[in-house]
């Protein structure tokens, strides 16, 4: 099984970007666990600010990997362009958020990328990613 994890805009900022809301922990220590929880998947992770270059890994791994987990971050929030990608492309994409994202301010609370996704998952830290993980399993069987 082959999983790509994206993450969008300042997630690169991870464990030193508002610790009260996402953690201590950069993603690339949580990407180890994850590898060394799941080691009959390959886990891909691409990480960009960049909208296009988010849309161009998404499109060269939508037709081959098994699922995408995608933090689009703020993108979530904007994007059209991400939810064309997304369907687009055949590989299921779980969208994830670190946060609750209905905690936080209204902005926050729409998303123009579930619609095109196969599910949600917000507000479990950075173990949203693993539970987005098995989703995609339980979805490939």
């Amino acid at each position: 099984m082959k999983i790509l994890i994206v993450n969008g805009p300042n997630l690169n900022l991870l464990g030193k970007r508002e610790p009260d809301i996402y953690g201590n922990d950069s993603f690339e220590t949580y990407l180890t666990s994850l590898r060394q929880r799941y080691p009959e998947i390959e886990i891909s992770y691409y990480q960009s600010n960049v909208e296009g270059e988010l849309i161009n890994r998404i499109q060269e791994a939508g037709f081959s990997a098994d699922g995408i987990v995608l933090n689009a971050g703020a993108y979530t929030h904007t994007s059209v362009a991400l939810h064309d990608c997304i369907r687009s492309i055949t590989s299921p994409v779980v969208e994830v958020h670190i946060s609750n994202v209905h905690k936080r301010e209204e902005f926050r609370r729409l998303s123009m990328i579930s619609p095109a996704c196969i599910g949600v998952i917000c507000g479990f830290g950075m173990d949203s990613y693993r539970l987005a993980i098995e989703a995609i399993k339980e979805h490939g069987q």
